[in-house]
């Protein structure tokens, strides 16, 4: 590689320059209507209450494409509850990029859709909690499934193309299959069946929301029977929680390489759980370009590329595979954002995520249910002042 690609950071060592963040995800607010136990916002959201300008937006947006970002998310909290969106939408299209609505359907009218569409919006992954409403209405603490089946059949009276989002654990794995009726009904051309990931609020609720390897070897089973018969009618994706993997998963593709998060308040993120990494010190928008940020700023460099990595990984011939795993995991399992994630069976901690998976499969077979800790602006404070 040329020296002219290579730099030095704080470190001392020499990484490669990086490429362009080709996925911008905009999180435009954490006001959100629905309380989801593994809602992927920060568990002290309710501390981070100031929000970007349109303006403001519109200067990121402006600034991530000439970076050479190509696909940007306009996710939340909820999205719709910003007034501007029509308008943030119509700037986006018109730099370029492609935009996805990611949305509950709270707040999703026939009238605004028509305004979206008007604006430029390409594409909308619209969320259930299930199958059923009686466990949809439960795991969001609100009265919405008869609604979110409404807003499907107006997405698809709009000619959007759609993606139903469905977040896996255990209370809903076994409708697996009714689930995916549910999407063919609706029209669905993309199924996202994505297995909870256990950092946020979902970590706050893992004993609750941990399935059993039955389990998922069954839903597993479901899906491909499904995807044999229907082919190309809808295609699904089924993520595997990596509690039940042997090897991590690249953190964002690769931590500051294609992901570049926004948060409310400018708050720049190499993944969209970084704000729980202490000692990261995150920049923000409204103070740095984003050029500046992507490139230079020490909170994307930290776990760029291999050179930070620690022993079994720094001499792992799958490093450049997986660079080490996520982050955030690594620190809510070992305390140590550095290490090796310990999903990984090579990792010293691995016994740790062992023991939660039994620790979930006990409760299982105990009938043993977990409280939830639903998502709330209350709850947001008691968590992050460490009442847990």
């Amino acid at each position: 590689m040329p020296l002219s690609n290579m730099r030095s950071n704080a470190a001392g060592w020499s990484e490669a320059a990086p490429g362009p963040p080709l996925w911008l995800l905009a999180e435009l607010t954490y006001r959100c209507p629905l309380h989801c136990a593994f809602c992927s916002n920060p568990v002290d959201y309710a501390r981070h209450t100031a929000e970007l300008s349109t303006v403001q937006w519109c200067d990121v947006f402006s600034q991530a494409r000439a970076l050479g970002a190509v696909q940007l998310g306009l996710s939340g909290g909820e999205p719709l509850l910003r007034k501007d969106l029509e308008v943030l939408v119509r700037h986006a299209h018109g730099l370029g990029f492609y935009t996805n609505l990611i949305t509950s359907g709270v707040g999703l009218t026939d009238a605004r859709l028509a305004a979206l569409r008007d604006a430029g919006l390409d594409h909308i992954q619209l969320s259930f909690q299930d199958s059923t409403r009686e466990l949809n209405d439960f795991l969001s603490s609100t009265r919405t499934f008869d609604l979110k089946q409404r807003v499907a059949r107006m997405i698809k009276a709009h000619g959007y193309p759609m993606v139903m989002n469905c977040v896996l654990h255990r209370h809903n794995l076994p409708h697996v299959g009714t689930i995916i009726e549910m999407a063919l009904q609706m029209g669905a051309e993309y199924l996202e069946l994505a297995n909870t990931q256990y950092y946020g609020w979902a970590w706050e609720n893992r004993l609750a929301l941990l399935p059993t390897h039955e389990q998922l070897r069954e839903a597993e089973a479901v899906v491909r029977q499904y995807r044999a018969r229907i082919g190309r009618q809808c295609q699904i994706l089924f993520v595997v929680p990596d509690y039940f993997e042997a090897r991590p998963k690249k953190c964002m593709n690769g931590w500051g390489t294609t992901f570049l998060g926004v948060a409310p308040d400018g708050t720049a993120l190499p993944c969209h759980a970084a704000r729980m990494l202490p000692g990261l010190a995150l920049p923000n928008v409204a103070t740095q370009g984003l050029r500046e940020i992507w490139t230079e700023s020490d909170a994307f460099r930290r776990f760029r590329g291999t050179q930070w990595m620690q022993e079994p990984c720094r001499s792992c011939d799958q490093r450049e595979q997986d660079y080490g795993g996520c982050r955030c995991q690594a620190f809510l399992v070992t305390g140590d954002a550095t290490a090796t994630d310990p999903v990984c069976e090579r990792s010293g901690a691995h016994d740790k995520v062992s023991e939660i998976v039994l620790q979930g499969r006990l409760a299982v077979a105990q009938a043993r249910e977990q409280a939830m800790v639903f998502r709330s602006d209350g709850n947001s404070l008691r968590l992050s002042s460490g009442q847990r």
